[in-house]
């Protein structure tokens, strides 16, 4: 498997000077529906929704953070959502999740689990061997994965040689994974500095990809 480098740019930094964040990079074999992983969501969510209610999202770090860091950034963050934050209202509204493929599917799971948002790429669609962390830039380009054109600008955002490939709101078309994705890049963004968190929802990551997806678990790399 290819190395990916990534670096923190300094106006992340600025505006929030404890983040970390953690990749796994895995080979795995992607299904459009894991009736196993199904049975493990439905069980966690049935579970999930006996200890959280809606309200207690204010009191959840890793979404509260990465909303101070959209505000930061001067990007209103009831509007443009965090997926993180989107998934778990969404759990705790009592709705059905989307049922994506397994690999999607998996990660959102993550993510409600751990309250990150979660960027989840075809590795082998990445340009280059760097990705930066950095704020997005008024009229940059960017396809949001079934949103269209979306305005990035003052959202933190992964880049690769060719441009954005992922925000906590969105994921970009060009680099989203599909069927026939083999290499998975998923990148958890701990915008509340708890590295310990953050690297405990990588190994999750890894495990859920070894569970259901044909995986030996990959690399985890912290940054």
């Amino acid at each position: 498997m290819r190395t990916f480098h990534i670096k923190v740019l300094p106006e992340i930094n600025h505006v929030c000077p404890n983040f970390v964040g953690a990749a796994v990079h895995a080979e795995f074999h992607n299904t459009p529906y894991s009736e196993p992983l199904w049975k493990e969501i439905n069980r966690f969510l049935s579970e999930y929704r006996k200890l959280y209610t809606i309200e207690s999202i204010k009191e959840m770090p890793s979404i509260q953070a990465t909303r101070q860091v959209y505000k930061r950034c001067g990007k209103d963050p009831s509007r443009y959502r965090p997926s993180g934050e989107a998934l778990v209202r969404r759990a705790l509204q009592g709705k059905e999740l989307y049922q994506i493929d397994t690999a999607v599917d998996l990660i959102n799971l993550a993510s409600i689990a751990y309250g990150y948002s979660i960027g989840g790429f075809d590795a082998d669609k990445i340009q280059g061997d760097q990705l930066t962390l950095g704020i997005g830039c008024e009229g940059e380009p960017y396809e949001g994965i079934g949103r269209g054109i979306l305005n990035i600008a003052g959202l933190p955002v992964y880049r690769d040689k060719y441009g954005g490939i992922g925000t906590p709101t969105s994921d970009n078309e060009r680099t989203k994974m599909e069927l026939s994705t083999s290499h998975l890049l998923a990148i958890v963004n701990g915008y509340d500095g708890n590295r310990q968190n953050v690297l405990s929802c990588a190994k999750y990551i890894q495990q859920l990809l070894q569970d259901f997806a044909q995986s030996t678990g990959g690399i985890i790399v912290q940054f």
